[in-house]
Parts: C-alpha cells; structure tokens; sequence
C-alpha cells in the first residue's frame, strides 16, 4: 500500500483547497486560517466526546455507578 494519495483523493484535495480559498474571498492566508480554527474546534469536540465516553462506561460497556470513577 502507498504512503501517496491516489490522484483522486489528491484532486479531492486540490477543489477543497479551491474551495476554502474562494470561500475567503481568495485570500489564502484567510482560508488557512479558517481552517486551523475549523481544526481547532473539531479537536475540541474529540475530546469532550472522549471524556464523554470513557468516564461514561465500565469495561463491560454497562454504565458508571454514581459517584465511582
């Protein structure tokens, strides 16, 4: 298997770029920002989600007793 994108992910890739940019009315560095920021709040989502569910559930998947950690 290849470390390299297949070209069509890389196009994916190519009309997303294109797309983020013209979403910033061309400005690029406005579309990188937007970007680190979007990244920012998913990686803040994750890790709710993973506070979510390994603090919700016991190794056996049945639910936390009140007040057990």
């Amino acid at each position: 298997m290849s470390d390299r994108p297949s070209l069509t992910e890389n196009n994916r890739y190519e009309e997303a770029c294109d797309q983020a940019i013209a979403m910033c009315g061309g400005n690029m560095r406005g579309a990188i920002k937007a970007l680190i920021m979007a990244n920012e709040f998913l990686e803040h989502e994750l890790e709710e989600l993973q506070a979510i569910v390994s603090g919700g559930l016991t190794r056996t998947g049945q639910p936390c007793a009140k007040g057990a950690a």
